[in-house]
This record gives structure tokens, sequence and C-alpha cells, in this order.
């Protein structure tokens, strides 16, 4: 199941409809609060989220996931306007595994989400 988390409703909407169309389970927020929240109550393999939103943005939401035990392994994956970086320190301490710039080509999107979640796949086999 992938959470999509963006305070851009048309980003959502398009985003969870082109990965419900690749055969994906999907949950949406509207702020990073509203993610947390779903993490709570809902097993998820990957989460989507935009860098600036309201309430708990995109980073604060990443380092939260990263810090708590039951979801530290949880891949990240960022939007953010362009122009916009990270090291890749904080990267990694945030468990982003990667940051995308908008305006993205959505079916690109899918295709990087389906390459995290099949390394990460590979990465569980092998332990």
């Amino acid at each position: 199941m992938i959470l999509v988390v963006d305070d851009e409703a048309h980003i959502v909407r398009v985003v969870a409809f082109k990965l419900r169309s690749a055969g994906f389970e999907v949950i949406e927020a509207f702020d990073g609060e509203e993610a947390w929240d779903r993490l709570e109550e809902s097993r998820v393999d990957l989460v989507l989220t935009d860098r600036q939103m309201p309430i708990l943005d995109g980073i604060e939401l990443a380092r939260r996931i990263a810090s708590n035990p039951r979801t530290t392994n949880l891949p990240v994956i960022m939007l953010t306007a362009r122009g916009f970086r990270l090291t890749p320190s904080e990267l990694s301490d945030a468990g982003i595994v990667e940051m995308i710039d908008k305006p993205f080509s959505p079916r690109g999107l899918v295709e990087r989400i389906e390459e995290v979640l099949a390394d990460r796949n590979a990465g569980e086999a092998a332990a």
C-alpha cells in the first residue's frame, strides 16, 4: 500500500489514480499530521510526500517515520519544487530514498515507485 501525501488535492488525485491504475492500493492524506495518523492505522509499503505542507511538512514527516521503530525502514519519496535540495546525509537521516521535482511525469513516478519497492523487497528477501 502506498500513502500519497500532498496539500494540493489535484496532485493527490492524479497520483492516486495513476498508482491504482498500475495495481497499487493507495491511501491519501493532505498534510503530514494526517499522514502520520494514516500510518498508525494502516500497513504502508512506501510514502510519497510533498515537502512543503501545512501542520507537519514532508521533511518532518520523513524524520518522524525514520525515528519510529515501527516505520524506520519505510521508504519515503519526496516531491519538491525545483531547486530545493537536501544533502545526501540529510536524505539518509530522514529515510528519503529520492527527491523528485515538480512538475513530474506521473508515469515516470509510478516507474520509480515500482523500482524502489522492488529494491526494498529484494533487500528483505536477502535478509
